[in-house]
């Protein structure tokens, strides 16, 4: 674990989230446009923390369930790491990969990695809450990440940037993933993501939808005083079955600690948003709003159970 640093100390950084349609399975050709557009980025802007979207690799091959998909899996070593560790470490970038991992035989996880710079990997994490939706099956393909004893399963990564309680897509709304990440130490919040509505959905629940998604997420940097950073995807994409895919809706955001956006994306327009992150706001700010100081720790207990109102009523 890092050390806590004077806020005088803490030097800010420019950070981005990437947003971009991955419409095929061609993982080499997408990873060298990803990477060719990120040397682009380094070299124009300086920038030391990047985000990937959510299994950017290839299109979101969850919209059916096909044993053929398994084969899209890598080991954390594979060939899609191996090329970003490369380009880290060239140019000494912070960055959060996602990919579909091969564990073992039959078990597999949706895994973002971080690699620090010419450092190598700092650490992993294991998307901890699967949705199993229509268009969204993950639950056919991805184990839960791990729960070690002793430890929540929510473990912030050091980074030569700090502390990054890295979370993806469907962790994102759940507040407690977000606090323990803060309350492990977390630096800022990340969520690499893919998100989308069916295209034939009425525009007053895209609306409502997208406006949840929003207000969740800066709600997490608001209740934790931390950044909070996400990257999503764009674009439709087919359902090999024939219906009507998924429209990916962009609006990937970085927000401060008291919610404020500091970059925003479009629904449409790929490429990297940009933002200087100021870590040394979280002490400013947790001063003012001081929610750690104040939690009923010896009230909580409800909260690790799955249900508090009685399965069958009392009788009178």
């Amino acid at each position: 674990m890092s050390a806590v640093l004077p806020t005088d100390s803490i030097k800010p950084f420019k950070a981005a989230v990437m947003q971009q349609a991955v419409p095929g399975f061609d993982k080499h050709a997408a990873t060298a446009a990803t990477i060719g557009a990120l040397r682009q980025l380094v070299l124009e802007s300086g920038v030391e923390l990047v985000v990937l979207q959510e299994l950017h690799a290839t299109a979101y091959f969850c919209q059916q369930e096909n044993p053929d998909y398994f084969d899209l899996a890598e080991p954390l070593d594979g060939p899609t790491y191996q090329a970003y560790a490369a380009f880290a470490a060239e140019y000494d970038t912070v960055i959060v990969m996602s990919q579909f991992e091969r564990r073992a035989p039959g078990l597999y996880h949706n895994t973002a990695q971080v690699i620090d710079g010419k450092r190598g990997r700092a650490g992993i994490f294991r998307k901890m809450h699967i949705p199993d939706d229509p268009g969204y099956y993950e639950k056919f393909y991805f184990t839960p990440g791990d729960l070690r004893p002793g430890l929540s399963g929510f473990e912030p990564i050091d980074t030569r940037l700090g502390r990054l309680g890295v979370l993806v897509c469907w962790d994102q709304w759940y507040p407690e993933a977000a606090r323990l990440m803060a309350l492990a130490g977390a630096d800022l919040l990340v969520y690499p993501t893919a998100i989308g509505w069916t295209p034939t959905e009425a525009p007053d629940e895209k609306a409502r939808q997208l406006a949840a998604w929003q207000t969740i997420q800066r709600a997490h940097a608001i209740a934790n005083g931390l950044p909070v950073l996400v990257a999503n995807r764009l674009g439709h994409e087919a359902d090999p079955a024939g219906g009507e895919g998924l429209l990916f809706w962009g609006h990937s955001f970085i927000a401060g600690p008291q919610g404020e956006l500091l970059a925003s994306a479009p629904a449409d327009v790929p490429g990297f948003y940009t933002a200087t992150i100021d870590l040394a706001r979280t002490e400013k700010v947790r001063r003012m709003w001081p929610y750690f100081r104040d939690r009923r720790v010896d009230a909580y207990a409800g909260l690790t159970q799955r249900w508090l109102m009685p399965d069958i009523p009392n009788k009178s």
